[in-house]
Formats: C-alpha cells, structure tokens, sequence
C-alpha cells in the first residue's frame, strides 16, 4: 500500500512515520488534551501526565504502519488531522488492564482503567471470535477543520488500511458525543455505552464530569 491514501480539496491523508512524531505530538498539544472531553474537564495538563508511557506507546503505534497524517497541501504541509492507531489481539486485555492499575493517580491513569474496564466488558474477541482487531485509539482534527467531514475521511481511511491488513474488525472507544455519531454515520455500530454518571470511585464520587452532550463513553465496532 502507498502511503499517500487519498488527496481532495487540498488535503492530503498519508500514512504516519516515526519521524513525524514530534510534531504530531505538537499537533495534539494544541488540538486534542484541551478538546477531548475526559481530558477538557479535568483542570490537568493531561499531556504531561504518563507522558513518556504515552510516547512509547504512540510510537510503536506508528511503526505497525497504522496511523494517519491530514496534511493542508495549500499550507506548506501542516497537519491538519491525526489518527493514531494499531493492531491488538486477545492478551493485550489484561495487559492493558495491569498497565492502567500501575500508573499514576492522574487524569490520564484514570482514564487507562475506565478504558481497560470498557475494553474487558465489551469483551470484542469472545464477542465476534477474532483473535485480532484495529484499534482506533486517537483521532484529531484542527479545530479550523472541524464540521468539513475530515474526520470522516480519516475513518474511512483507516478502514481502508485495517482491510489492507488483514484486521476482521475496527474498534473504537468514543468519549464524545460527536466522535460517536460521526463514527455512526460510517456504518459503525455501538455495542457498549456506559454512562459517566455511573462511573464512581472507591468513595463513591463521580469520577469524570464531562460538559453535555458527552455522556456516555460508547464502543463502536465495523467489520472490516
């Protein structure tokens, strides 16, 4: 596969290289921690939070060939959309719920056992009898770009790619509102949702407080 994708109305979706990492890093500095809505309403810089554990993780991301880059060819080739994503098999569950339980108390360690928890409950490998899938872990647009489908394109890309790959399935786990319904729009259908109201601590507190429309933290899954 190339790793030019697709190029329309100036903007070009490729696939991601390690050496972009710093400036997508940048990108998501200004366009994601402060927008997505777990990280907008907890008063942390969540980018500093388990920062070199998140480096580590979206680089190995980045070299399975799996994340995306949208690039405003109009503007000297600034990045105007990220996907972040790779593959995953059955043991990465418990992996993943042992690396939550072991970071720090910070907002994004809280967010790393909400994930894991909704990972081990919608339980996809038992529910549709893979032993692989796609995960779609970040995706960002430029908040200039917002509302012109970008978002969309870099789904379906990524769909493309996961195809191109072998993956039966695409999952993601939407902690927006507007994530998930752009997602279902694709085709991609909600399997798991729990709201955040029910989601408490060991004292019983409320532990994310997202502003309205997000709800609800939803599973969305495509076969691929």
């Amino acid at each position: 596969m190339s790793t030019e994708l697709c190029s329309k109305d100036g903007i070009l979706i490729r696939i991601m290289k390690v050496e972009d990492y710093m400036n997508v890093k940048d990108f998501m500095g200004g366009n994601f921690y402060n927008g997505e809505p777990l990280c907008a309403s907890s008063g942390e810089d969540v980018q500093k939070c388990c920062e070199k554990e998140n480096d580590k993780y979206h680089i190995s991301m980045i070299e399975q060939g799996t994340c995306l880059l949208a690039l405003n060819e109009n503007d000297g080739g600034r990045i105007v959309g990220i996907v972040l994503a790779g593959g995953q098999v059955p043991s990465d569950l418990e992996k993943h719920r042992k690396e939550a339980e072991e970071m720090e108390q910070n907002t994004w360690g809280r967010i790393a056992v909400f994930l894991s928890a909704a990972e081990i409950e919608a339980n996809l490998f038992e529910r549709y009898g893979i032993s692989s899938l796609l995960y779609s872990h970040i995706t960002c647009v430029d908040a200039t770009m917002r509302g012109k489908g970008l978002g969309g394109r870099l789904a379906t890309a990524l769909i493309e790619v996961g195809k191109s790959k072998g993956f039966p399935l695409m999952v993601a786990y939407c902690t927006s509102f507007y994530s998930a319904r752009q997602k279902e729009a694709l085709g991609m259908e909600c399997i798991y949702k729990q709201a955040y109201v029910d989601y408490k601590d060991e004292q019983g507190q409320v532990v994310f407080k997202p502003a309205a429309p997000h709800t609800h933290i939803r599973v969305m899954v495509i076969k691929l």
